[in-house]
C-alpha cells in the first residue's frame, strides 16, 4: 500500500491531477480521501457565523479524524468517510462512505501538508503549483457554479480568507513536497511521469 499526499492552493488543480493519475492507474487499486469530507461541523453556527468561518485555516479540519481513518485503511480496515455539504456548512448526520482499503491512497487538500500526523503517515508528497490569477479563477468558477455561491461573495472570501491562509499556511508547507508540479492540472508530462513511477512502484511491490 501506498499513501500519496496532494497539496495546493485553492483552485491550483489538484483534482486535476488525481483524475488525470487515476486515468492512468487502475482505478480499483486507488482510493481518494479527500480533506474536505473532514471539515469540522458547523451545524451550531448562524448564517452569518458560517459566512465569516475561516474554511482555509487548519483548526477547520478533523485531523484527528482524518489522521484516524487513513491509520485504519493502513491497517486494512474499512472506514466510513463522512460526507459535508459546502451549501449548508454541516456534516451529515446519517450518510456516510464507505471505503475500502485499497493499493493506494490519496489524500488529496489544500492544508494536508500542514498536519505532521498526516505527513507521517504519506509516502509520497506532492504541491501543485499555479499561478496565483489561474487560480482565482478556477475557485470563482467552481464556487458558483458547483457551491451556489455568488461571485461577490468569492471575491470576499478570497480576498479575506483564502489568499492570506495560502500565504501563511499552504505555501509555506511546500517546503515538505517531494515533488512541486508547476503549471497546476496542466502539467500532463508531469501527471505522467508520476503515474509510470506509482506504477513500477507497486508492481514491485506486488512481486
Amino acid at each position: 500500500m501506498m499513501v500519496i499526499g496532494i497539496a495546493g492552493g485553492s483552485g491550483s488543480g489538484k483534482t486535476t491531477v488525481v483524475d488525470g493519475l487515476l486515468r492512468r492507474l487502475n482505478k480499483e487499486s486507488v482510493v481518494i480521501i479527500p480533506q474536505d469530507s473532514y471539515y469540522k461541523d458547523c451545524c451550531d453556527l448562524s448564517d452569518e457565523q458560517k459566512r465569516n468561518n475561516n474554511f482555509d485555516h487548519p483548526d477547520a479540519i478533523d485531523w484527528n479524524l482524518l489522521c484516524d481513518q487513513l491509520s485504519a485503511l493502513k491497517s486494512g480496515r474499512a472506514i466510513e468517510q463522512p460526507v459535508y455539504s459546502y451549501i449548508s456548512c454541516t456534516r451529515s448526520k446519517t450518510e456516510t462512505v464507505h471505503v475500502e482499503p485499497a493499493d493506494v491512497i490519496i489524500i488529496e487538500g489544500i492544508l494536508v501538508f500542514t498536519c505532521k500526523r498526516l505527513r507521517e503517515q504519506m509516502d509520497i508528497k506532492i504541491f501543485v503549483d499555479a499561478d496565483d490569477d489561474d487560480r482565482l479563477m478556477r475557485v470563482m468558477e467552481r464556487d458558483t457554479t458547483e457551491r451556489g455561491k455568488d461571485v461577490h461573495w468569492v471575491i470576499e472570501r478570497y480576498t479575506r480568507t483564502v489568499k492570506p491562509m495560502y500565504l501563511q499556511f499552504i505555501e509555506p508547507s511546500k517546503r515538505y513536497a517531494d515533488i512541486i508540479i508547476p503549471q497546476g492540472g496542466h502539467n500532463t508530462v508531469a501527471i505522467g511521469i508520476i503515474a509510470a513511477t506509482l506504477e513500477k512502484a507497486l508492481a514491485k511491490k506486488r512481486q
